[in-house]
Formats: C-alpha cells, sequence, structure tokens
C-alpha cells in the first residue's frame, strides 16, 4: 500500500467512526421527530448531524454520502424554516437515507452505486416539493470544499474528526485540502483485527466494545474529550483476575494480624508470670548474678512487647492500605467492563417503530435507567433476549388501532423498558399497554398440542398456564409468519437468561397489557454466596437461588409417601443431603438442629441440608479448566478470604441431580450416617436408556429381584455416573441423544478403572450386523428389545454378576 492510499486508508477510518456516531443522534433523533414534527431541538440536531456527515464525506471524497447527506439536510432545514411539516413518509425516506449513510460508510460495503443514489436524492427531491407550499424544490447546491487546513474547524468537518488525527495526519489533510479538486477515495479493504475494547485512562474507566472489528489509531478522544486507549478484551479479562487475586492476596494478612495479637497476649502473661516469680523469691537469698539475670530477662521481654506493639501496628496499618488499593484495583478493572445499559438498546428503537409500521400498529418504545451500569459481557448476552420480547410485545402484545381507540386506549402502543439494580441484580422491566394473554385461547392451545389434559388444564392457575409460553416450540400464532408462529421466541430467552444465571417472569392482566421481568447478576466476574460445609469441605450457593436459610429440629421433618419433607411457607419442601448429592462423606457430628437451605429454580423448591453455614461472601468467579469438561453440580471455583479454595453450584444442575435420584428411588434419609451400618451390600446396575418406558421397565424388574439401580437418559449422562460411582454391570441401549451406547461402550474399555465391568447392550435393533457391532465395541452381552421378557434379561444379569446378595 502506497503513502496515499494508507492516508486515505486512514481517513476513510475516521470517516466510519464519524457515520457511526452521527447515524445514531439522527435515528434517535428522527423518532423523535415522527411523533413532534416541529420539536426544534430534534431538528436542530438531526440537521446539525446531516452537516457534519455531509462535510466528513466531502473531506474524504465519499461523494456518493455528499450527495445523501445534502439532500437529507435540505429536508431537515425545509422543517427548521417552517416550509415543511415533516409527515410519516418523510420520516421513512430520511431513516432510509440514514442507513444508505451508514452502508456508504462501511468499508467493503457495496450495495451503494450511483443509480440508487440519484434515486434516493430524486425521492426526497419530489417528496419535498409535494410537502412545500410553494411546490417547488428546496434543493440548494452543493457548498463548495474549505480551500485550506483553516477550514478544519468549521462547519465542513466535525471537531471529533479533528481531534482524533494526529499531528501527521493533520499536515496530510491540510496537503489533501489544499489540492483544488481532490479526488474520490474507493473503500479500501481493511484486514481483520482481533476485537478490541477502549478503556478510558482515568482512574474509575469505563470500557466500549466496538460493534464490528475496525484497525483504529491506538490514540482517539472520548466524548469528554479523555484520551483513549485501545486494550484487548482478553487483556482486560486478565487485568481483572490479576486485580481479584491481588483483593484475595490482601486479605490474608488478617490472619497474620490476628496471630501477633495472640503473641502479644502470651508476652503479657510471660511478663505477668515473671514478675510473680520475682515477688515469691527471698530477695536476701538471691545471688547478684541471678537478680542480674531477672533484670536482663525483664529488660529483654520489655523490649520485644515494644518492638511486636510496633511491628503490629504498622502490619495492621499495612495490610488496612493494601486492602483498600487492592479494593480500588479491583474496582478500577472491573469498572473497565461496565457499560451503560443504553449500549444494548442500539437500533431498538428503530426496530419497534419499523415493525410496528410493517404490522400497521403505531407503536412507541419509552427507555428509561439508560446510564444503569452493567458488565459488558452481560449486555452482550442480553441484546437477543430483549429484541425477542420486544418483537413479541409489538406482534402479540399491541393490538390494533381500531380495536386500541374501540377500547378507550390511545391508537398509539406503548412498550416501556425500565433497567435498574436491586440486591446486587440488574432488572430490567419491559411493559407494554396491549390486551394481555388470552388465558382461554392459552388453554385451548394447550390441550390441541396434546400437553395437558382438559379437565388438568381447566383447573391450572394463570401463573401454571403462563409457564408454558416458555416451552420449546410453543405458540400461540395457527400459522408461520416472519415474524412469529415458529415458538422460539420466549424459550429462546429463557435459555439465554439461564445461560447468565438470571431468571425471567410473566405478568400480564387481562386487557391492560404485560410484564416481563428479567434478573440477572451485574457481572458474570463476581457472585454473591452463601458459604456451606459439606463433608469437610466449602461449597457456595449463589444467592439469586437461594430462598431462605433454615434451622430444622428433628420434629419439623415428616415422612410423605417414603420421602422427607418440611413445612415451608405453605407447602410441602422435599429434603436432600447435600452429602449425597456431592458424594461427600456424612459428618459424623450429632447436631441438636440441621441446617437447611432453600433454594429455587422455577417452580422446583428443595430444601438442601448442610453441615455449617460459613457465611455469606463476594466471590471472584474462577472457570474451571476445560480441560475437565462439565463437573456435576458445580459451575466454578473461587478462593475465600484465607486463599482456600470453595466450588460454586451449579444448582440447575444440582436439581437434575435431586430429581434423579427422586426417579431411581435412590434418595436416602439425611440421617443415614445412623443407619447405613445395618445396609446389605446389594449389587448395583446402571441403566442407560432414553426412552423413560424402558427404563422403568427395567428398573423395576431389577429391584424386584433385589439388585440397586441407577438409572441415566443418555450415553453422557450415564458416563458421568459411571465416573461418580461404583457399579457391578452396565445396561445400555444403542440409539441416544448427546452419546450413543457404543461410544459409551468404547469409553468404558479404555478406562482402566472401569474396562473389567460387564456391559450388557438392550436395543431395537436385531440385525446380525447391528449386533457384531455392539459386541465388537466391548459389550458381554447383546438382547434385543424385540425378544425382551422378564426372564430373559434376569437370566442375563445373573449370568453376568449373579444373584443381587450374592
Amino acid at each position: 500500500m502506497t503513502p496515499d492510499q494508507m492516508r486515505d486508508a486512514s481517513l476513510f477510518e475516521l470517516f466510519t467512526l464519524e457515520a457511526e456516531a452521527q447515524t445514531q443522534v439522527l435515528s434517535a433523533g428522527l423518532l423523535e421527530l415522527e411523533r413532534n414534527p416541529t420539536q426544534a431541538d430534534h431538528l436542530e440536531a438531526c440537521m446539525r448531524a446531516a452537516h457534519s456527515l455531509k462535510g466528513a464525506a466531502r473531506i474524504v471524497g465519499v461523494d456518493f454520502g455528499v450527495s445523501v447527506a445534502h439532500v437529507m439536510e435540505d429536508c431537515l432545514v425545509a422543517g427548521q424554516e417552517g416550509r415543511l411539516v415533516l409527515q410519516p413518509e418523510h420520516i421513512d425516506a430520511l431513516l432510509s437515507g440514514t442507513d444508505m449513510l451508514m452502508r456508504i460508510a462501511t468499508p467493503g460495503d457495496g450495495s451503494v452505486d450511483q443509480s440508487a443514489v440519484d434515486a434516493y436524492v430524486q425521492r426526497m427531491n419530489e417528496l419535498m416539493s409535494s410537502g412545500v407550499g410553494s411546490g417547488r424544490s428546496v434543493s440548494r447546491p452543493p457548498e463548495p470544499a474549505p480551500a485550506d487546513s483553516a477550514a478544519l474547524a468549521g462547519p465542513g468537518l466535525p471537531d471529533s474528526l479533528v481531534l482524533g488525527l494526529s499531528p501527521e495526519a493533520q499536515a496530510d489533510l491540510s496537503a489533501l485540502l489544499a489540492a483544488e479538486a481532490p479526488a474520490p477515495v474507493p473503500q479500501p479493504p481493511v484486514e481483520p483485527v482481533e476485537p478490541v475494547v477502549d478503556v478510558d485512562s482515568g482512574p474509575l474507566a469505563t470500557a466500549q466494545a466496538d460493534s464490528a472489528p475496525r484497525p483504529l489509531r491506538d490514540r482517539r478522544v472520548a466524548e469528554g474529550g479523555e484520551r483513549v486507549l485501545r486494550v484487548t478484551a482478553e487483556r482486560l479479562n486478565g487485568l481483572l483476575d490479576l486485580s481479584s487475586k491481588s483483593l484475595v492476596e490482601s486479605q490474608r494478612i488478617k490472619p497474620l494480624l490476628t496471630g501477633m495479637q495472640r503473641l502479644k497476649r502470651l508476652q503479657l502473661g510471660s511478663d505477668r508470670a515473671l514478675q510473680v516469680l520475682e515477688a515469691s523469691l527471698d530477695q536476701s537469698q538471691i545471688s547478684p548474678e541471678a537478680q542480674k539475670a531477672l533484670e536482663d530477662a525483664r529488660q529483654l521481654l520489655s523490649q520485644a512487647q515494644n518492638m511486636l506493639i510496633e511491628q503490629a501496628a504498622e502490619l495492621d496499618e499495612f495490610g488496612w492500605q493494601s486492602a483498600q488499593r487492592a479494593q480500588s484495583l479491583y474496582d478500577s478493572a472491573l469498572a473497565c467492563r461496565m457499560r451503560p445499559f443504553a449500549d444494548v438498546l442500539g437500533g431498538q428503537a428503530r426496530m419497534v417503530r419499523d415493525l410496528g409500521r410493517e404490522l400497521g400498529k403505531p407503536v412507541r418504545l419509552d427507555i428509561d435507567g439508560e446510564k444503569t451500569q452493567v458488565d459488558r459481557e452481560v449486555l452482550e448476552k442480553l441484546e437477543a433476549p430483549l429484541t425477542h420480547l420486544l418483537r413479541n410485545a409489538v406482534d402479540h402484545g399491541i393490538e390494533s388501532p381500531e380495536r386500541r381507540q374501540a377500547l378507550g386506549k390511545d391508537s398509539e402502543g406503548s412498550i416501556r423498558l425500565r433497567a435498574s439494580h436491586q440486591a446486587g441484580m440488574l432488572v430490567v422491566e419491559l411493559t407494554d399497554d396491549g390486551g394481555g394473554v388470552d388465558l382461554e385461547k392459552l388453554r385451548n392451545a394447550i390441550v390441541a398440542r396434546k400437553l395437558s389434559p382438559a379437565e388438568t388444564a381447566a383447573q391450572m392457575s394463570e401463573e401454571e398456564l403462563l409457564s408454558f409460553l416458555f416451552l420449546p416450540g410453543f405458540s400461540m400464532r395457527d400459522k408461520v409468519t416472519q415474524i412469529s408462529g415458529r415458538g422460539v421466541g420466549l424459550d429462546a430467552v429463557q435459555h439465554m437468561v439461564r445461560q447468565l444465571h438470571g431468571a425471567v417472569t410473566l405478568e400480564q392482566q387481562a386487557g391492560q397489557g404485560s410484564r416481563f421481568r428479567i434478573e440477572v447478576p451485574l457481572t458474570l466476574s463476581v457472585v454473591r454466596s452463601l458459604v456451606v460445609d459439606v463433608g469437610g469441605e466449602a461449597y457456595a450457593f449463589p444467592l439469586a437461588h437461594i430462598e431462605r436459610m433454615r434451622d430444622l429440629e428433628a420434629g419439623d421433618i415428616v415422612q410423605l409417601e417414603g420421602r422427607q419433607h418440611f413445612w415451608h411457607e405453605g407447602r410441602h419442601v422435599g429434603l436432600v443431603a447435600a452429602s449425597q448429592l456431592l458424594n461427600r462423606p456424612p459428618s459424623a457430628n450429632a447436631q441438636d438442629n440441621l441446617k437447611v437451605v432453600v433454594i429455587r429454580e422455577r417452580d422446583a423448591v428443595y430444601g438442601v441440608a448442610v453441615e455449617r453455614f460459613i457465611g455469606e461472601r463476594t466471590l471472584v468467579v474462577m472457570p474451571l479448566d476445560a480441560r475437565l469438561g462439565k463437573v456435576q453440580d458445580v459451575s466454578a471455583g473461587a478462593l475465600l478470604d484465607d486463599g482456600s479454595v470453595v466450588l460454586i453450584i451449579d444448582v440447575e444442575d444440582l436439581l437434575r441431580s435431586v430429581e434423579k435420584l427422586l426417579n431411581t428411588g435412590r434418595l436416602e434419609r439425611v440421617d443415614r450416617q445412623n443407619r447405613h451400618n445395618g445396609n446389605v451390600t446389594r449389587k448395583r446396575v446402571l441403566v442407560v436408556d432414553d426412552s423413560l418406558t424402558v427404563r422403568e421397565l427395567e428398573r423395576k424388574l431389577l429391584v424386584s429381584r433385589g439388585y440397586e439401580v441407577a438409572v441415566a437418559v443418555d450415553g453422557m449422562d450415564g458416563w458421568n455416573a459411571l465416573r461418580a460411582e461404583d457399579f457391578d454391570l452396565l445396561i445400555t441401549d444403542i440409539d441416544m441423544p448427546r452419546m450413543d451406547g457404543i461410544e459409551l461402550v468404547t469409553l468404558v474399555r479404555r478406562d482402566t478403572r472401569l474396562q473389567s465391568l460387564p456391559v450388557m447392550v438392550v436395543s431395537y435393533k436385531d440385525r446380525e450386523e447391528d449386533r457384531r457391532r455392539g459386541l465388537d465395541a466391548g459389550a458381554d452381552y447383546y438382547l434385543a428389545k424385540a425378544s425382551f421378557h422378564d426372564d430373559a434379561l434376569l437370566d442375563v444379569v445373573v449370568e453376568l454378576i449373579g444373584d443381587a446378595q450374592g
């Protein structure tokens, strides 16, 4: 690339930056002008934005941009001067021009040609001619380009472009402007670079991620005039990780201070003991040498005590300052990842407006809490769920203008999006003033899709009915359109919110509208948790999933249908032992009461019995090594104040483990340590099958013969169970999701601990090649389900491992 090409490419990058900023101003202002076409401040802002883009395009020689921005500016000036009242068709055309300008400013985008620009200019002139009282076009002749570098401060070039140039670039730009007729600059191809974030150089800087990778100058000027630097996201994450570790390490001084305080108390005791010894001795019988030794001991002890007091005070001061600086460093690093909630709203108001016009529904979007600070990673993952909900509100919630007027509502629908901080969580509420959810229509849809019998559906509460809207594939639409009908909207929303360890709920009022409430952590790098002791190890339950902590007396626990329950807020809640779920040895220490953590995930509520509550902590999340894969019931790790390791519980995974124990009948009593000595050892069998009917049939057959049976829903679930527990026999199907039976058997035979485990394949496939495939993988026996009957299965089990208690 020649120096001239490099200069031109650098200028075009600056034009792209300017276009991004000014098109956002145009989009927001035009949406406001659509509601009130005579608002002077928005007309002024839009005119200035178009004027700035025209000047910037002329400076870098992008003639298409000059033409489009010029005719847009004409239209807005006519509106300012009162010669034109902006109508919806004018707003549509101006928004189209805004989109065209952004495409023109995008490197490598060749979708705009001369014919498209000419057609747009002609369309705008026709609209203005028909809207102006005199009927004449208000198009003005293009302004001449500035003749020298002094014009850089004028309206032809925006200040943000000038401030972003180095002195060398400004000199190049001056030389370019001095030319009589600058040649148009072709849109240069841009080599991709890794995504970067901009970090302010101030003490509590905020990061600003580019929506698309672009090579930018290392130094730019932020809106507030501060210099900003480019830092990769990976380095920023590394800085946050180091600062969090520094914060944890600074807390390790506290135990040292505690030890020095104990030492100081010991020295005071030694001094008192020496005084008592000296008082008890007969001074007349003590030799001068002994008196000298006592005096020296007293002086040395006093010096040591004074030195210890001074060192303890210095260490205390150092510890306090170290903790404050570590906290400030961590807060600053964390603030670099925090962005205002408005960053996720780019284009949302425009999307709502365009979708409403497409459906014939005028809709406005009102936003509160745009400056609410949220972690960048959380913001990125929130964009898709919010888009789903906004489209859902326009399509399903807002009624037609005729329907709204008949109900006494404003013909224009209203959607309000509000973001706020509550109890360390980001709460996003999306409310519309539409018709709400037709519960009878929803009830009929549930029955029609055979999700529930009509009798059961008729007795469901509103909350139970609304929960069906979040099921995969569920839709209230009978026909599939480009906007809805495929049943992926709310299911996708719930899935994405769960990935953020949050929750989404829906409330509605017939005829008045609906309200979606999303709660997610402000950041994924830290989590507020309850730390507990289970089997001598520390585990952390995220507070977002904890409903309550309770102390249960023995009399509070009741037996219902063979399972332990306790009464909690008007309902019976199942009780499970954390030691069984996490494969930890139960505590041998008898306690007067039971420590229980009540966890909730949507409708599932359970009490998890632990040994001790350690306390509430803010933990810095440290992801587990990817080579470990998914660790059952654990999401991440962290360090406590004393440097010890704590595992953070994956509550959703933990509840699946509870359900699996309930389905297999293997859920143990919380007081299992008091009775497992009397248990008779039985042989254990693992049944792996994705069919609930087959699993339950095989389980009942084996249990009736005296075997202890565990089940798994697919090959991956079975492999996790085999690695976590000991079994005497594996019975598996072949065709299963995630991991089929052949893969499972192959893994078993490669594992040194499991390679001698007897394996039996039970499958519907009865062909010889299928049988040979299973046996070649390492199975000891292949049984076809077509010839399956009670005796055949049990006979093979006895042949492979013997009787249940043999």
